[in-house]
């Protein structure tokens, strides 16, 4: 997998160092300030879709041509029954974003200067992260 994630990274970012799309993700998101529709899939999310690929690529096209194909469970590749019966993509097993959209706000405050009331981390009452441009390390006014 991991040569597949250095892949992915390079076509995000093709002067990237990071090891992992994780670390892509995270440098492109709050360093580069990509758009979170412009950065490399999760892990997780990367990892059901290379087992799509390969159940795609090697039981299905690799049994075409047989009357009576034996296809493992699509399960365990990366699919899922959906409410209908149908099979589904299994897009990630990580919960869904909005679950913790909080850690998505990014303040674009100094450190020197301390995030005050313009702050956006400060105006949803939450603590400054590594996103924010302070990375977390800012002092608040009491």
């Amino acid at each position: 997998m991991s040569t597949i994630e250095r892949f992915v990274i390079l076509m995000y970012d093709r002067t990237s160092s990071c090891e992992s799309v994780d670390e892509a993700r995270q440098e492109l998101f709050t360093h580069k300030g990509r758009a979170i529709e412009l950065i490399p899939p999760t892990s997780a999310a990367l990892f059901q879709h290379a087992k799509r690929a390969v159940f795609q690529a090697a039981y299905v096209y690799g049994q075409a041509l047989l009357r009576t194909p034996e296809l493992p469970d699509p399960s365990d590749w990366g699919w899922r029954k959906g409410t209908s019966g149908m099979w589904e993509p299994l897009w990630t097993t990580l919960p869904e974003a909005c679950k913790s959209c909080q850690e998505l706000i990014k303040c674009g405050c100094n450190v020197d200067k301390g995030c005050r009331g313009r702050c956006k981390c400060v105006k949803v009452g939450v603590a400054c992260t590594t996103y924010c441009k302070c990375h977390g390390d800012c002092e608040r006014p009491s």
